[in-house]
C-alpha cells in the first residue's frame, strides 16, 4: 500500500534491527523501500539489502555533506548504475548549512559533485535524488546549466524531504522534479512546508522517512524507520482534504512511474 521512497536502512541503528523493521514495515502495509546510497564506500552494503529482499531497491551516489571520502567519478557512478535493482541517482544536491567558516569558493567541490552526478543521471536515464539545504538557489541554477529543464533529455527525479520555500516549489515543478515529503511536514511548526504541500499536485509527490532521521508526529525524537511512513501519508491527507488510501494509491503510483522499479 506505502512506498518509502528514501531511508537509509544500511545505517548501523537500522540495520542491526532489520528483521524487526521489516516485520513492522509488513503490519503497517509498507510494501516498499528505496535505499538510499550517501558514499561509495558503503555502497556495496546498499546494493546487498536490495539484492537480498524483493521488495527493496536502491542508489549510487554520494551525499553532499560527506567528506573526507572517495570523490565519485562519473565511470564510478554509471558503473554502478548498471547494477540489478539500483533505480537513482544520489543522494546529491548542495549543502551550505555546514559552510562553517569556510568561504563559497570553498565549496565549488560540492558543485562539482552535483555535476557529476546529474551527468551520470543523464547518461544511465535514471532520476536523481536531489538533497538541498540552505543551497536552494544553486541547486537549482545547476540543474539548468546542466540541461535539466524537463524536457525528454533531462533525468529528472525528486527534491527529496523537501523544506524549501513555495517559490522553490515551484521552480522544482516547473523543471520536471517530483516532491516528496518526510515527517517534518506532521511537525506543529511547520506551517509554511504544510502549505508546499497543500499546493504541490498529487500527481507529483512522493512520500518518505529518511529513516533513522525525523520520525512523524507522534513518534518525533524517535529512531525512524519505513514502517512510520504512513504517519506522512495522514498528514497529507489532512492536507490534501482525501483519505490516506488515495494518498498510498497515488505516492506509489508516482513512485512507479519516476523511478520504476522492476
Amino acid at each position: 500500500m506505502f512506498v518509502d521512497s528514501h531511508c537509509h536502512l544500511n545505517f548501523p541503528e537500522l540495520m542491526q534491527n532489520l528483521s524487526s523493521i521489516r516485520a513492522a514495515m509488513a503490519e503497517a502495509q509498507v510494501n516498499r523501500a528505496l535505499v538510499i546510497s550517501t558514499k561509495l564506500e558503503t555502497f556495496d552494503a546498499v546494493h546487498q539489502l536490495a539484492v537480498d529482499y524483493d521488495n527493496f531497491w536502491c542508489t549510487i551516489g554520494v551525499h553532499p555533506d560527506e567528506e573526507d571520502v572517495q570523490e565519485p567519478t562519473l565511470l564510478d557512478l554509471t558503473d554502478r548504475a548498471k547494477r540489478a535493482r539500483v533505480i537513482g541517482i544520489g543522494e546529491t544536491g548542495l549543502d551550505y548549512y555546514r559552510i562553517r567558516e569556510r568561504t563559497y569558493e570553498q565549496m565549488e567541490w560540492q558543485r562539482e559533485r552535483f555535476r557529476i552526478h546529474i551527468q551520470a543521471a543523464q547518461a544511465t536515464r535514471l532520476p536523481l535524488v536531489i538533497h538541498t539545504r540552505s543551497a536552494s538557489a544553486d541547486t537549482l541554477s545547476i540543474l539548468k546549466e546542466e540541461g535539466e529543464d524537463g524536457t525528454t533529455n533531462s533525468a529528472g527525479g525528486v527534491f527529496h524531504c523537501f523544506t524549501e520555500t513555495m517559490e522553490v516549489a515551484r521552480a522544482a515543478l516547473d523543471l520536471g522534479f517530483y516532491i516528496s515529503f518526510s515527517g517534518i511536514v506532521t511537525f506543529k511548526n511547520a506551517k509554511d512546508l504544510q502549505e508546499v504541500a497543500r499546493f504541490v499536485p498529487m500527481d507529483r509527490m512522493l512520500i518518505e522517512t529518511d529513516s533513522p532521521y525525523l520520525a512523524p508526529t507522534p513518534h518525533r525524537g524517535k529512531t525512524n524507520s519505513p514502517a512510520l511512513v504512513p504517519w506522512v501519508a495522514h498528514q497529507l491527507a489532512i492536507l490534501k482534504d482525501t483519505n490516506v488510501e488515495t494518498i498510498a494509491h497515488q505516492t506509489t503510483q508516482n513512485f512507479n512511474t519516476l523511478f520504476k522499479p522492476q
